[in-house]
């Protein structure tokens, strides 16, 4: 026969492992100096420049049609 199992301590062993996996991704995202901070965001602004220079002519924006209602 298998071992007992209380369900309510189970529940929460889950919630506290869950809880630690959040923790840790806030750590990473937001434990950072504001130099790396606006290192990452440069470079992104960086990555969507690149991606836009790289844009065929004629080729319409999925941002530019979504947020302009009248286009």
């Amino acid at each position: 026969m298998g071992e007992v199992v209380n369900l309510r301590l189970a529940r929460k062993r889950a919630a506290r492992a869950a809880g630690e996996d959040a923790a840790a991704r806030n750590r990473a995202a937001h434990g950072r100096t504001k130099a790396e901070r606006d290192g990452a965001r440069l470079e992104a602004e960086r990555a969507d420049r690149r991606l836009d220079g790289a844009r065929l002519d004629g080729a319409v924006s999925s941002k530019s049609s979504a947020d302009d209602p009248e286009a």
